[in-house]
């Protein structure tokens, strides 16, 4: 089987190998292990590997190179228009020698894929929107016109598209999925966490606006400012970082602040294993690894009610709902820290729902889509 990957991740060559966000590619390494040639459509990127970058595992790859490209100008979209015929060829050509074709959604190759798709109508076909599906939600009108068409099941056909959450009025063709990081042998025992002594705090994610890494910090040290013992550690870089920086400076908070950068899973999984709280107040997300990572390993959560994120909550009984006002959101903190039997229930429960959704599972759910 010819499995056509068509995505807008950028790709690193090192050594004959190509790299990519971690997270992306192993889950790239799931759908390819029944593929025995995989084309990858993607932009190539001349950047520096990172420690969050990862090598497909394939032995039969090959790589088409799209131009980099984006519509959020006058100046950039007219550069679109003129990329767009030998990007629509590259894709089309791919497209053409696939038994399986794979979009990654929503994203400006995704727009380009979905459109293209149109013509294979007879070619088995998926899609995983990794954004937020929520039909009411404000969305890019790039992202509204990929929802529209991949849920068009007269212009979309043989494709299931996989979304995160249960939405009403969704067509036949929309499958609620789910995404994982850990394995069923890592379902190892989560340590006790006494709320007694200092409250750990981790926040995983891009340093960007829209993921709001400044709400966390503030959220904690207006906390920390009530005579509670806290820390918050922030895991990421992005363009933020340096406004982050000047605001923990300037408000002498470096003591309880830190900023951790880019690190390896593992530092990463030891660092929620040592946490009591994940928090994540992202404006916009489709199933959030961050928070799902956290609470296989014990925290609870603290997210923004967007996207599927109340249904991994349970509304509240397994984290809390941010409501994005700083005293609301402390009082929600210290309602569950004034009582170790709250605690505890809600991450137990967190743990047991995660936990539910291993890479074991999700390899399962996989093979019934392309075998």
């Amino acid at each position: 089987m010819t499995f056509v990957i068509i995505t807008h991740v950028p790709h690193i060559l090192l050594q004959n190998q190509y790299f990519a966000y971690g997270p992306y590619v192993k889950e790239m390494n799931i759908w390819t292990r029944y593929a025995d040639r995989v084309i990858i459509v993607a932009p190539k990127t001349d950047a520096e590997r990172t420690l969050i970058d990862s090598a497909y595992e394939h032995d039969t790859i090959e790589f088409v190179p799209i131009e980099n490209f984006d519509i959020l100008t006058v100046k950039s979209t007219l550069s679109t228009i003129f990329k767009m015929p030998k990007i629509s060829w590259s894709i089309f050509k791919a497209m053409q020698a696939a038994n399986h074709i794979h979009l990654r959604c929503p994203g400006n190759a995704g727009l380009f894929g979905s459109i293209i798709q149109i013509a294979f109508p007879t070619k088995k076909k998926t899609a995983k929107y990794a954004g937020n599906w929520d039909p009411k939600s404000k969305q890019p009108w790039t992202y509204k016109l990929q929802q529209h068409i991949l849920s068009n099941t007269f212009l979309t056909r043989k494709m299931q598209v996989l979304v995160y959450g249960q939405w009403k009025g969704s067509s036949k063709n929309i499958k609620p999925f789910f995404t994982a990081t850990y394995q069923e042998i890592d379902k190892l025992p989560i340590s006790k966490k006494v709320i007694l002594k200092r409250i750990n705090f981790i926040f995983v994610g891009a340093l960007v606006k829209g993921k709001n890494p400044m709400y966390a910090i503030q959220l904690i040290a207006a906390f920390a400012k009530k005579g509670n013992n806290v820390r918050l550690s922030l895991y990421g870089e992005g363009v933020e970082r340096s406004l982050l920086e000047s605001y923990i400076l300037k408000n002498n908070l470096e003591k309880i602040i830190s900023l951790e950068g880019n690190q390896s899973q593992e530092n990463v999984k030891k660092a929620y294993q040592n946490s009591h709280f994940v928090i994540l107040p992202s404006d916009s997300e489709g199933w959030p690894k961050a928070i799902a990572e956290g609470m296989f390993w014990g925290c609870v959560p603290l997210a923004k009610a967007v996207s599927c994120v109340p249904f991994m909550l349970d509304k509240g009984e397994r984290g809390v709902l941010l409501e994005m006002h700083i005293d609301k959101d402390c009082d929600q903190i210290a309602s569950i820290l004034h009582n170790q039997i709250d605690f505890d229930t809600k991450r137990n429960a967190a743990a047991e729902w995660s936990r539910s959704y291993t890479l074991d599972v999700f390899e399962e759910a996989i093979k019934e889509l392309i075998v």
